[in-house]
């Protein structure tokens, strides 16, 4: 197995469109041309670590899996620093009032991901088990 089976580099554009609300113009943000390779105007590595394997999980099972990208605001736009398949990485970030832009994941980055799981299996998140009555006490006798 490679060292980096954990480990892509995605390339993308970010791009922009008008808008206008009630007089006032804004740009709304988005994600363009998203490839699976290192060569492009933004290329930022996407990680999978074992501990989200249940969000990936989530991620591709929906209807529409998508990937996310942390940007920084700048005088000049958005500047992007950081790419996840975890919505739960995502709205963390949402969270801390962080710019988050999201895309459509290429099929090839959800077949890896799929691969990946298939390797490292399922993390299934269970609750813990209620004890029953006197469970785990000394008994008194």
């Amino acid at each position: 197995m490679a060292a980096d089976d954990n480990l892509r580099h995605l390339s993308f554009e970010l791009a922009f469109q008008r808008q206008e609300v009630k007089g006032f113009t804004s740009l709304a943000w988005y994600i363009a041309d998203m490839g699976c390779h290192d060569r492009g105007p933004h290329v930022l590595p996407l990680t999978l670590f074992l501990t989200e394997r249940t969000a990936y999980r989530f991620n591709l099972n929906s209807q529409h899996p998508r990937l996310f990208v942390r940007c920084e605001s700048t005088d000049d736009g958005p500047v992007a620093r950081e790419l996840t398949a975890s919505q739960e990485v995502a709205a963390n970030w949402m969270d801390g009032d962080t710019q988050v832009l999201d895309t459509p994941m290429p099929l090839a980055i959800q077949a890896w991901i799929e691969a990946y799981l298939a390797r490292h299996g399922e993390r299934v998140e269970g609750g813990r088990k209620k004890k029953r009555a006197g469970a785990g006490r000394a008994s008194q006798e």
